[in-house]
């Protein structure tokens, strides 16, 4: 089985079986892929690299550390120490036939927007003012609250860069303000849009589409949202190893 990143500097391939999908919503995996991440595993003789150019590692931890594309911004791999196995994103996969999601781990960490299962909760009292930053800090940047509705987007750019699905809330980009910015990246994609993310640690920060409508990611968001996840787009392009059991609307493009 293959897989690859969306810009296809970073190729792989991995030879089942495949551990059964966990979903993590710790703080990191959500800092990193923008919403919360999943991710599968095998051994590393099942595993090769097949084109690695556009392959960057940010140690999140002592204990582990996260491949992503310097090029594209894609949350691949997660890597423990001591251990003969990686995890790889599913949504990176040609295809995700087969696999299940068993768990749903660090589900206190989740974000205020949703729930790990079952409906989201009604939004809070946030702030005026939200503020934004990368795993490891590099990128800081506040933006008036609250986010309000947030929109889950279950396309294949989206699945592939964010390593599941992404959430994102629509904003005025002029209404950013800048703390830091010197670690951007940037990546347009092939419908003109360009993304923007960390080119430390591939933290995924924000999408400006190419008609200039500006959405920031719910999983950057540092403490309350005061948001909350309304509606999942282009869901004929979703995973098929989770089910959407939120009861929100879905639409199968957008």
């Amino acid at each position: 089985m293959r897989g690859a990143c969306l810009c296809g500097a970073v190729a792989f391939e991995v030879e089942g079986p495949l551990r059964p999908v966990i979903a993590c919503h710790c703080t990191q995996c959500r800092k990193m892929s923008g919403h919360f991440w999943a991710a599968t595993s095998v051994p590393h003789d099942r595993f090769r690299l097949v084109r690695d150019e556009g392959l960057a590692w940010f140690r999140s931890s002592a204990e582990a550390r996260r491949g992503f594309c310097r090029r594209c911004g894609a949350s691949l791999f997660w890597q423990p120490e001591g251990e003969d196995r990686i995890s790889v994103a599913p949504a990176a996969l040609d295809s995700d036939a087969g696999l299940e999601t068993a768990e749903h781990i660090f589900t206190e960490a989740a974000g205020d927007y949703y729930r790990p299962e079952g409906q989201p909760p009604p939004p809070g009292a946030g702030p005026e003012r939200l503020r934004a930053s990368c795993l490891c800090g590099a990128l800081r940047f506040t933006l008036p609250g609250p986010a309000g509705e947030i929109t889950a987007c279950h396309c294949r750019q989206c699945r592939t860069l964010s390593g599941h699905s992404a959430a994102s809330f629509d904003a005025e980009e002029a209404s950013l303000q800048w703390e830091d910015r010197q670690g951007l990246a940037e990546y347009r994609t092939a419908g003109g849009g360009v993304r923007g993310f960390c080119a430390g640690c591939g933290s995924s920060l924000w999408f400006r589409a190419a008609d200039g409508a500006f959405s920031v990611e719910a999983g950057c968001i540092d403490g309350p949202t005061d948001g909350r996840l309304a509606r999942h787009i282009h869901v004929a392009d979703k995973g098929g190893y989770h089910a959407l059991d939120d009861g929100l609307p879905q639409v199968a493009e957008d």
